[in-house]
C-alpha cells in the first residue's frame, strides 16, 4: 500500500499523510493534471469522483462530486493557489452544498500542500491540509477523512503501474 503514514495533530490542526508510489513525480503530477486520471483515484472506490471543472493554474477551481453506492452525490471544490509544476501544489478543498458547487458554510475548508518528491526512484507524496480550529479538523476526522484519503491515495499504484 502506498500510504506509509497518517497522523494528525489537534493542536497544530493538522492531518499528514505520507505515499509512497514506484512512479517518477513528473507521472504522480500527471495524475492530478488529468481529470480523468483524477477521477480514477480522488475518492474512496466506493465514491467516485467526477471533476466537472479543473483547473490545474494558480486561482483556477476545480468542482467536483463524488457518487455513492446509493447513487447519492457529495459536492466539492479545489481553489488552487500555487502550482510548482511536478513538485507541488496548494489549495483549499471545501465541501459544496449542491450541483453549483456553493460552498457549504457548515463544513469545514482545510488549506492543503500536496508534495511530491523523488524518492528511491520513485515518489514520496506527502499531503498536508491545515484546519482552521481544532473542532473542524475533529469535525472531519469524525466523518472519516483518514479512511477516505488512505482509500483513495491507495488507489493511485495501480493508475501508475
Amino acid at each position: 500500500m502506498p500510504v506509509t503514514d497518517v497522523s494528525h495533530d489537534l493542536g497544530a490542526r493538522t492531518i499528514t499523510i505520507v505515499a509512497e508510489f514506484a512512479a517518477p513525480p513528473k507521472r504522480i503530477w500527471e495524475v492530478y493534471a488529468d481529470p480523468r486520471q483524477l477521477e480514477r483515484v480522488w475518492g474512496p472506490p466506493t465514491y467516485p469522483a467526477t471533476f466537472v471543472d479543473h483547473d490545474l493554474t494558480p486561482g483556477g477551481r476545480m468542482n467536483y462530486y463524488m457518487t455513492g453506492p446509493e447513487g447519492d452525490r457529495y459536492y466539492g471544490y479545489w481553489e488552487v493557489q500555487e502550482v510548482d509544476e511536478p513538485h507541488s501544489f496548494t489549495l483549499i478543498d471545501g465541501f459544496a452544498l449542491d450541483e453549483k458547487f456553493t460552498k457549504n458554510p457548515d463544513l469545514p475548508e482545510s488549506a492543503n500542500v500536496f508534495s511530491f518528491v523523488e524518492h528511491d526512484g520513485g515518489t514520496r507524496a506527502t499531503y498536508v491540509g491545515t484546519y482552521a480550529s481544532a473542532e473542524a479538523l475533529q469535525k472531519v476526522l469524525d466523518m472519516g477523512v483518514v479512511e477516505g484519503s488512505t482509500t483513495a491515495i491507495n488507489q493511485i499504484d495501480d493508475l501508475v503501474a
